[in-house]
């Protein structure tokens, strides 16, 4: 075996090693945020404290990658940073079914997604390292498939805990097993990583490249335009297209789809380059006039429309960011995608349900227009990224 192939093997044996990672802990936690809701309304809740609590907890997840990248860089203790994000999942997500009442429950929940942002920026760098070797979109997209399975998986298996016990509390305890799981994979992962962790900073720019906060700019517009699941499941009920049984199995094809169509944008991606994402973006924002003005064949339509956008963005949005930004940033530059994206998708959900009640078509229109905006931003970005990838060689 030659040596680039040796260094190909091991680069996608790691990737594999924290796809399972990844598939572990979206068990846990799309798992859990697929009964969380009803979970809540049972321990008192009201669906205003529900929808705050979700909110707020995304909100977290999101805003504090940008605080948790910078310190990654800085400390360059991506494997510990990793690990206690992790662990900090293990310990929420079981422990909700003694919660006992529901403020209890939204600590618990706000604590899971404090643990998903503490992690998120230092897992995306050690595993861009390894796609530089394989192809980024390629080894993202690798990562996101593996990582979708688990949120195809978990919310099946709440539904088989739920069906057995007829009662959501007991239900997490299940989750205590792909909990652990987490670690125990990602203690493999460590065993099998084909380089060792930066103590110091490496060749390459010390600060981000000024293409990077366009393309940042780009990928808050699109999260702005982009509808959540939630908002259409809603619509989907009001028209009564769907029983209620129905709507998690919605959710998991759309998972599955999910994973499916970004190992395909990887690879399109690799090839193409940023001409991959503004396509998806065009599948993408055809779920919004779907799925609120389309009847049953359009919910199918939407869905996987919405799903497919998704993908298209799990395999491109974070490989782009790998081409353009030094190892030296990368944990800032993950950071600052993750925050901006998350508050922005949070600001436009919150806005496409307000327009919800009051206009149907704004609503549309809305996300559209956001989507059409991200797309030719990123559209216009391509001579500037392919300089900036480049100027890193």
């Amino acid at each position: 075996m030659t040596e680039d192939k040796a260094k190909r093997a091991a680069a996608l044996k790691f990737i594999v090693c924290l796809g399972i990672v990844s598939l572990f802990a979206d068990m846990t936690y799309e798992g859990a945020h697929s009964i969380v809701g009803p979970y809540l309304k049972d321990l008192g809740a009201s669906a205003f404290q529900v929808a705050l609590i979700a909110g707020f907890g995304e909100m977290v997840a999101a805003s504090l990658r940008y605080f948790s990248g910078r310190f990654a860089d800085q400390s360059r203790a991506y494997w510990t940073i990793t690990f206690l994000g992790y662990a900090m999942n293990v310990i929420a997500v079981p422990a909700l079914a003694y919660a006992g009442n529901w403020q209890v429950a939204a600590l618990l929940v706000i604590a899971e997604r404090t643990g998903k942002a503490l992690r998120g920026p230092a897992r995306d760098v050690l595993l861009s390292g390894a796609t530089e070797t394989v192809g980024h979109g390629w080894g993202f997209g690798l990562h996101s498939i593996m990582d979708q399975t688990g949120a195809v998986i978990g919310p099946l298996l709440m539904g088989v805990a739920v069906a057995r016990s007829h009662h959501y509390g007991s239900a997490f305890l299940w989750l205590a097993i792909p909990a652990v799981g987490t670690l125990l994979a990602l203690l493999m992962a460590r065993v099998v990583n084909p380089t060792q962790e930066v103590k110091a900073k490496v060749p390459g720019p010390q600060i981000l490249p000024d293409v990077f906060w366009t393309y940042i700019a780009a990928a808050g517009m699109l999260a702005l335009g982009f509808v959540d699941f939630p908002l259409l499941a809603y619509r989907f009920r009001d028209l009564q297209l769907s029983t209620e049984a129905a709507i998690p199995l919605l959710y998991s094809g759309a998972m599955a789809v999910n994973g499916l169509t970004a190992l395909l944008f990887g690879r399109l991606f690799d090839r193409f380059g940023i001409l991959v994402l503004v396509g998806g973006i065009f599948i993408s924002l055809l779920s919004l006039p779907f799925g609120f003005f389309g009847g049953t064949t359009g919910m199918v339509v939407s869905v996987a429309c919405w799903a497919t956008g998704l993908g298209a963005q799990d395999a491109s949005l974070r490989s782009g960011i790998a081409q353009v930004v030094s190892m030296n940033k990368r944990g800032s530059a993950f950071g600052t995608f993750n925050g901006v994206y998350g508050v922005m998708w949070f600001l436009g959900s919150l806005a496409m349900g307000w327009l919800y009640s009051r206009s149907l078509m704004g609503l549309v229109v809305f996300g559209v227009a956001a989507q059409l905006v991200a797309a030719a931003m990123f559209f216009g970005l391509r001579g500037r990224l392919a300089a900036a990838r480049a100027g890193l060689r």
